[in-house]
């Protein structure tokens, strides 16, 4: 601990000394005794922002590996082709898809069923009212006026959206500025048929829509269906199946695709024959095993990193420490490791080797990869998601590495060692920061007290000597 000096100057002068100046001077030597407490502690925390860095790194790693090893996950994904895209386009291939090929031909796509009215003048005035239904429901009628909207088409097209029956009408205006009533169906394919009542099909409430400006000459101004709602048939092959869509999701399970026309007839007049593909997603599957190569030598080098000095020559956080053992021999160990006699049983034979420099870093054979995934693509499925072999067993060494205190990972293990050792350092810090500020009051206060008497000392010379002269008669003055 430091020594304080006091200047008093001289004893008579009255000028007393700087009060703040030595209580501050003596504080420094009492937190002193803190150094040590906070060098360590800034120890601790470089300590902490290392391994939590070495943490997330094991993190990426796991969320690497649970994307191969998920059952829907990347080694799920399917891609899809066609030999026609003019007939069929693919949309999607989830993971329930199942690798292979389909022949699929095209009688006829779906049709959405509409209607329409004759023209009338914009502005003409309506009554009556349509009663229409969708497929096998029930008649449904609007009238004009309906919901106090104008009784004109425009009104009229109003009314039956508001009233959300199944249908979308829309007018539409000729060029001569007259306008038709379109009714277009909600539901594609036959049960989205659009019927309009009349006196033969719905005798009892026909439709009764009438132009009482410009009277038309056909009942119910015309309305009538103008296009049928039909399904698509199709055969996947060799079996007949309808969609009410031309986007078809469930002829072959996992697979969306579109039907776009049916193609050129072949010589016997049939349907044209389109060829689709599913095939497994193997380009993003060779992408998440890069992409895990990567990570990993991410990771073995910020490990390798610890191990040196840093741009000023100083020791890394973690130089020395047990931890970094643990992980390098960990990961090491895992990815090292042989499950049987299957021809992919190792990260080798799929093309992942450990460096010449060894540093414990591993590159990947892009051609061994492939091949092993278009030749054994099931026994590297199996290599990664099957119990007891790499994907389970890597997962399990990075849980016993990484930040999950649950499952006491040697990362979360160290953090919370540093943490306990943090907590008693700052507590030491504390009790140490509230004694010097008790001390620091009574010393302020009694320094304060002395500073009062050496400036009030001239003054009781002063009084003194008065006293004396009034005494002796002597004038300390005049010598």
């Amino acid at each position: 601990m430091g020594t304080v000096g006091l200047n008093f100057g001289s004893a008579t002068s009255g000028q007393g000394f700087d009060v703040a100046s030595t209580v501050s001077q003596i504080v420094t030597n009492l937190q002193s005794v803190e150094t040590p407490w906070k060098t360590q502690l800034t120890s601790l925390q470089s300590k902490d922002t290392a391994l939590t860095s070495l943490g997330t790194q094991l993190s990426t790693l796991s969320t690497d590996m649970q994307n191969l090893t998920d059952f829907g996950g990347t080694l799920a994904l399917k891609t899809g082709s066609s030999s026609d895209t003019n007939v069929l386009q693919l949309t999607s291939a989830s993971a329930a898809a199942v690798a292979g090929t389909h022949t699929i031909a095209v009688q006829n796509l779906a049709q959405t069923s509409s209607a329409a009215s004759d023209a009338v003048g914009a502005s003409d005035v309506l009554t009556g009212g349509i009663t229409f239904k969708i497929g096998n429901g029930s008649w449904k009628t609007v009238n004009v006026g309906d919901g106090s909207t104008a009784s004109t088409l425009t009104g009229l097209s109003a009314a039956i959206n508001s009233a959300g029956l199944g249908v979308t009408a829309n007018v539409l205006t000729k060029a001569d500025g007259t306008v038709r009533l379109s009714l277009v169906s909600q539901t594609s394919g036959s049960a989205g048929q659009i019927t309009i009542a009349n006196s033969t099909n719905n005798s009892g409430s026909p439709s009764t829509l009438a132009d009482s400006t410009t009277p038309d000459v056909n009942p119910s101004l015309g309305l009538a269906t103008i296009q049928p709602g039909l399904d698509a048939n199709i055969t996947v092959d060799g079996v007949s199946l309808t969609s009410a869509s031309n986007v078809v999701t469930n002829a072959i399970p996992g697979v969306t695709f579109q039907l776009l026309s049916t193609g050129a007839p072949n010589a016997d007049s049939t349907s044209e024959s389109v060829q689709v593909i599913i095939a497994n997603d193997t380009s993003t599957i060779e992408s998440a095993i890069n992409t895990f190569v990567t990570d990993y030598n991410t990771t073995i080098k910020a490990i390798n990193a610890q191990e040196g000095k840093d741009s000023a020559g100083k020791n890394e956080p973690l130089f020395g420490s047990s931890v970094l053992a643990q992980l390098q021999s960990g990961l090491q160990s895992a990815v090292s490791m042989s499950f049987g006699a299957n021809a992919i049983n190792s990260l080798i034979s799929l093309g992942i080797t450990a460096n010449a420099s060894a540093d414990g870093t591993i590159s990947l054979d892009a051609n061994t990869l492939s091949n092993a995934l278009n030749s054994n693509f099931g026994q590297v499925v199996s290599f990664f998601q099957d119990t007891g072999k790499f994907g389970s067993m890597f997962t399990q060494t990075l849980d016993g590495l990484g930040t999950n205190a649950t499952r006491g990972g040697a990362v979360a293990l160290a953090l919370n060692e540093d943490t306990g050792q943090e907590k008693t350092l700052n507590d030491n810090i504390d009790k140490q920061e509230a004694l010097i500020a008790t001390q620091k009051e009574h010393l302020t206060a009694e320094l304060n007290l002395a500073n009062q008497i050496m400036q009030s000392i001239p003054q009781q010379i002063q009084q003194v000597n008065e006293m004396y002269s009034a005494i002796t008669g002597y004038n300390s003055k005049q010598g």
